[in-house]
């Protein structure tokens, strides 16, 4: 069975946002750093992939990439995916609530004022209605160039749904992965692929490649990414999609397959001499 190597791509993705670049605002991450992987954290990651060969020098089984990419200061990925909709509904059930509160409110005090109120209620009644409008919150949409992303509203880093007049802390989405290309690629070196999966935390979608453990040395690839920014557009938001890219490396080493636990080939797994039982005193 092939070994599953994990890679997180961390983008600080109001910075790209306002570059347009990720120089600077990216940051990887493996599960590889216990056999040599360096610049965990940076952008200067190298990922440690160990060629898999048996003592007798013959070629194991290949090696797997995942890449999956996260947005720093966002709501975590592990928040249940239908978190965002449960928040939404949230907001307009406890504002149908306050609007029949508010039905209810003026009916009663237009029937039991005279001409005299009459006319400041409309006034007063707009002003709620505002409020309650803000409570709800702004909704988003997506442009038809975009590969991800649903309607709804917009939430603020903190989980709780953005009104017209909040600042600009949105929650924004979780970058997509668009590509891998570069020397690595050409080189037939890796063989990147994006494949479906029932883990709904990246919209069913994430990206994956076997590696050739038979050339060792070092390759160097370029990830491209797809970022999100919240744009007015005649009056109606929208998820404007911005194509960013950055670029990590490999390093494929020629090491055979070893036991983790003994450090020797692969076989049968040594166990410890069984201690004698204690001997049990006879009573007199």
């Amino acid at each position: 069975m092939a070994q599953q190597h994990g890679i997180i791509l961390m983008i600080d993705v109001e910075n790209a946002l306002r570059t347009r670049s990720l120089d600077g605002n990216a940051y990887w991450f493996d599960n590889m750093r216990f056999l040599g992987s360096t610049g965990q954290g940076t952008a200067n990651l190298v990922t440690i992939v160990p060629g898999t060969y048996y003592m007798d020098g013959s070629q194991a089984t290949e090696q797997v990439l995942n890449w999956l990419p996260a947005a720093l200061g966002a709501i975590p990925p592990t928040v249940p995916r239908n978190y965002h909709v449960e928040q939404a509904r949230r907001s307009e059930q406890a504002a149908l609530r306050e609007l029949r509160a508010l039905a209810s409110g003026s009916g009663g005090s237009g029937a039991s004022d005279g001409g005299g109120t009459a006319g400041a209620a409309p006034a007063t009644t707009g002003a709620e209605v505002e409020r309650v409008a803000r409570q709800v919150g702004v909704r988003a949409r997506r442009p038809r160039s975009s590969r991800s992303l649903g309607t709804g509203q917009v939430l603020d880093v903190m989980g709780r749904v953005a009104g017209a007049d909040a600042p600009a802390a949105y929650d924004y989405p979780t970058p997509v992965i668009t590509g891998i290309t570069g020397p690595a690629v050409e080189e037939k070196v890796i063989y990147p692929a994006q494949y479906g999966s029932p883990d709904m935390v990246y919209d069913g979608w994430y990206w994956a490649a076997t590696v050739d453990t038979s050339r060792p040395g070092t390759y160097a690839y370029t990830m491209h990414v797809q970022l999100h920014q919240l744009h007015q557009d005649d009056g109606e938001l929208v998820w404007e999609p911005v194509d960013v890219e950055c670029g990590s490396s490999l390093k494929v080493i020629k090491d055979p397959k070893r036991n983790a636990f003994t450090g020797a080939g692969v076989g049968t797994l040594p166990l410890p001499p069984v201690p004698p039982a204690p001997s049990v005193p006879t009573s007199p």
